[in-house]
């Protein structure tokens, strides 16, 4: 059994700070409550996107579900046009490889859930994908 507690993350190296290579200061705050060194085929964050930013990725290597329980924004999908309001209650997945935008009109709180797990090394490269790490690897693969 693991128990975690969100407030005993914050400061410590699960408390990741990210942001848009193209803005300075960080546009999310994740806070990893599983990652892949808990060896239970998923990693569980609580996120928040500061309020009026945007944030651009692509999981290409990647499955992940958002589920948002606080705040307001919009999904953009690259790939067909189409935008999406987020709410409380919203889920969405992101199960192709979709390159999307998300807009924080409100701070927009989200728990997400990866699959394979994320190590809590990656980081987001020039596309805005995370590189395929595993515990054992110290450097991406593709």
């Amino acid at each position: 059994m693991i128990v975690r507690r969100l407030e005993d993350l914050v400061g410590s190296e699960n408390d990741v700070l990210g942001n848009d290579r193209d803005k300075a200061e960080g546009t999310w705050r994740s806070r990893r409550l599983l990652l892949a060194k808990d060896k239970v085929g998923f990693s569980l964050h609580d996120t928040v996107l500061y309020a009026g930013t945007s944030t651009t990725m692509c999981y290409a290597n990647h499955i992940e579900a958002v589920y948002v329980i606080e705040g307001a924004g919009e999904l953009a999908d690259h790939e067909t046009g189409e935008t999406h309001k987020l709410a409380p209650g919203t889920m969405y997945l992101l199960n192709g490889g979709e390159r999307h935008t998300l807009t924080a009109h409100e701070d927009l709180r989200c728990v997400c859930v990866f699959n394979p797990p994320v190590t809590g090394r990656e980081v987001h490269d020039e596309n805005g994908v995370y590189p395929l790490l595993t515990e054992d690897d110290e450097e991406a693969t593709s």
